[in-house]
């Protein structure tokens, strides 16, 4: 089975193949960080733009790498939502009618089952039941993923996502945007022991998060000028990747998984892979990342969570609206 992927969600167009027995046969990936850097944040309407242009050569250069003709494929899988509306429309438009052209089926992907499942890409040990932590710009979750389809969250951040937190707290830094891998190589730079901020919501029960209160803190040590930019951000990057550590180990504990997922932008953070990788190895539970160019959004991981629905028994809904697109979508109104 062959699966074209599409996503749109946000700030990346992504456009991928896969075969269900020959794996990723081709993926092309444009960032618009350079077009959205000038504003210092994503621009929705620009973002829906850009989408347009860069889709359609996209699409070309994987079926030419790839070798496959449009007809040839059994599904189209698109990113129905969460995301940006205008930039989800883009997406499922096209997929839509590439569908209607090619005589083939075409389904709304949910964007953060695509994130849970790009390990998959990489690993072929892991399996379900796992617990999932989900860390990017737009979400911070703990999700136990009990099989496809079949997921509960656990805990949540109830304010600012981490990767949100990076961002905000890179400009009060002065890194501009994406601030993110910005900060974090400023943070190499800085000293351990020079600063300790608070590590939100650990003296409290249950399995939430909060992270803004992080940019105040940041914000007064800042305004003190006692301290160089490198030790704030160090300061900064080790607050936020022992919180996620410590309430990653308390929902494997509570949720007797028997693997951990770590997944989304956030990922790709050195010092919380390093983080999560000890505290799995201490509980004895295996821990799975994706490469991380799969950690970002991406087509690769709409198509595989498309192949796996389509193994999984998926079939077409004749009767559902034409073009489908959701800016707000709980992961768990997913059925399994």
């Amino acid at each position: 089975m062959k699966v074209l992927g599409i996503e749109t969600s946000c700030d990346e167009t992504g456009v991928a193949l896969i075969d269900d027995q020959r794996g990723l046969l081709a993926h092309r990936l444009y960032s618009q960080t350079d077009l959205h850097a000038v504003y210092g944040g994503v621009v929705p309407e620009l973002a829906s733009r850009d989408h347009i242009r860069r889709l359609l050569p996209l699409l070309r250069a994987v079926l030419d790498e790839a070798g496959v003709k449009g007809p040839e494929l059994d599904a189209i899988a698109y990113t129905g939502g969460p995301g940006l509306l205008g930039a989800l429309l883009t997406g499922a438009s096209v997929a839509r009618s590439l569908a209607w052209g090619w005589g083939v089926p075409v389904m709304p992907v949910h964007h953060l089952e695509g994130h849970l499942l790009a390990p998959f890409l990489e690993d072929a040990g892991l399996d379900f039941p796992f617990l999932v932590l989900l860390v990017s710009g737009g979400h911070t979750q703990l999700i136990h993923a009990r099989s496809l389809g079949d997921y509960e969250l656990l805990g949540e951040s109830i304010d600012d996502a981490a990767g949100e937190a990076f961002d905000k707290t890179a400009k009060l830094l002065g890194l501009g945007y994406p601030g993110g891998p910005a900060l974090s190589r400023l943070a190499e730079q800085g000293a351990s022991d020079a600063l300790r901020l608070p590590r939100p919501m650990l003296d409290r029960p249950g399995l939430d998060m909060s992270f803004s209160g992080l940019k105040t803190a940041v914000l007064t040590a800042l305004n003190k000028q006692e301290y160089r930019p490198q030790d704030v951000a160090r300061a900064f990057e080790e607050a936020v990747s022992e919180t996620l550590v410590e309430k990653t180990r308390r929902a494997l504990e509570q949720s007797q998984a028997p693997a951990l997922v770590v997944a989304g932008g956030v990922a790709a953070n050195t010092r919380l892979r390093a983080g999560l990788q000890a505290m799995s190895a201490q509980q004895g539970v295996p821990v799975y990342f994706p490469r991380i160019e799969f950690c970002t959004d991406n087509g690769a991981m709409i198509a595989l969570a498309g192949l796996r629905r389509l193994q999984a028994g998926w079939t077409p809904d004749d009767q559902a609206p034409a073009i489908t697109a959701r800016a707000r979508w709980p992961l768990a109104e997913l059925s399994a």
